[in-house]
């Protein structure tokens, strides 16, 4: 199986519809979509291009817990302008999308895909994080590699006996170059980065009304914030 890691698309169909382009010419078997899909600018266009794929595999992350309600604190102005916009049924669905799933892909083996970590969506784990930080977070995972998100920052590297690998932000990534980034496995395992038009995009959210100025930092940037945020 080949398998292509999309994560944090974040409403940004501009991104998305340059991924799947490439995807498509990749040939995969399944793309796996890593969570917080539709907080942006373009939730019903994302969604729409999103349940096309016949090929998806769904996983819960953060954003798309939020936009569903659950978790109990209130909106914040992103998620409440974003879930204006769609349906319940979509909400509904989000909430009840699974936290992980674990592929046999070509070449590497039994792969488990989460949007944060293995057991749950909102822990905070990078690239500089200690390995013992990491070991806590993979306790139980037997799988010899795991796909993450969530911090949008690609990564590859290896805990314990663990690879782990952050495909990076298709739709809001951190990342030196523009682009949409993305993770594509089997028989190897490549971090991707797509290009396209980002400054029409940024141009565009302004035209859709979004409510907060859409994020931008560089690798070093977001890793430093995030570490400086790690749970306890």
């Amino acid at each position: 199986m080949r398998v292509a890691a999309l994560y944090d698309v974040h409403g940004n169909v501009h991104a998305l519809e340059a991924v799947l382009a490439d995807v498509e010419a990749a040939g995969v078997d399944a793309i796996v979509l890593g969570g917080d899909l539709l907080a942006g600018p373009w939730p019903v266009e994302t969604n729409t291009m999103l349940e096309a794929l016949d090929e998806a595999l769904w996983l819960r992350g953060n954003a798309d817990r939020e936009l569903s309600g659950e978790g109990g604190r209130a909106p914040d102005e992103l998620v409440g302008w974003v879930s204006s916009k769609l349906d319940q049924s979509v909400l509904d669905r989000l909430a009840c999308l699974p936290l992980t799933v674990v592929l046999d892909v070509d070449g590497l083996g039994p792969v488990l895909f989460c949007h944060a970590t293995p057991r749950n969506d909102t822990e905070i784990r990078t690239a500089v994080s200690t390995d013992e930080r990491w070991l806590e977070v993979l306790d139980g995972v037997d799988e010899p590699t795991v796909v993450c998100g969530h911090t949008h920052v690609q990564f590859d590297r290896t805990i314990g006996s663990t690879r782990v690998v952050n495909a990076g932000s298709v739709g809001m990534p951190y990342e030196d170059e523009p682009g949409a980034y993305w993770a594509l496995l089997g028989p190897t395992l490549e971090l991707r980065r797509t290009e396209y038009d980002v400054p029409a995009m940024l141009a565009a959210t302004l035209a859709v009304g979004l409510p907060t100025e859409w994020p931008q930092a560089t690798a070093d940037e977001a890793t430093a914030h995030f570490e400086a945020l790690v749970d306890g």
